[in-house]
């Protein structure tokens, strides 16, 4: 059940960046230049944290991203049922450090060094 849990999120996360390879050209078009520290890179990274997480809880309504600005980059609070804390963990913590390398991936992709946080 763990493996199909893991391949859930696995599909969810191929499918985040499927979704942010297709919008990313026209954002960077109609936003700031490619080289700038604007909202995109929180907004992106931020978006594909709700996106899996989302794709993997019970309850999708209850999934929250709070974003963080500090002086080591980015820092991604999420929040979700209670209940659902242990999909979003999975066993032993796979899960989260899935979730944690594909954001850490879609921040750095636009220049943001992101770290997400599992809040209860």
């Amino acid at each position: 059940m763990s493996e199909v849990e893991e391949g859930q999120a696995a599909d969810a996360a191929e499918a985040a960046e499927a979704g942010d390879s297709a919008e990313a050209p026209g954002a960077a078009g109609a936003g700031p230049a490619n080289g700038s520290s604007g909202p995109l890179p929180a907004g992106t990274a931020a978006s594909v944290l709700e996106y899996v997480a989302r794709a993997i809880v019970d309850e999708p309504d209850s999934v929250r991203v709070e974003v963080d600005e500090g002086r080591n980059g980015l820092t991604l609070r999420l929040h979700v049922a209670q209940g659902d804390m242990g999909m979003v963990i999975g066993r032993r913590g796979r899960v989260a450090q899935a979730i944690r390398a594909l954001v850490r991936a879609a921040g750095s992709r636009d220049g943001a060094d992101v770290q997400v946080d599992i809040v209860d």
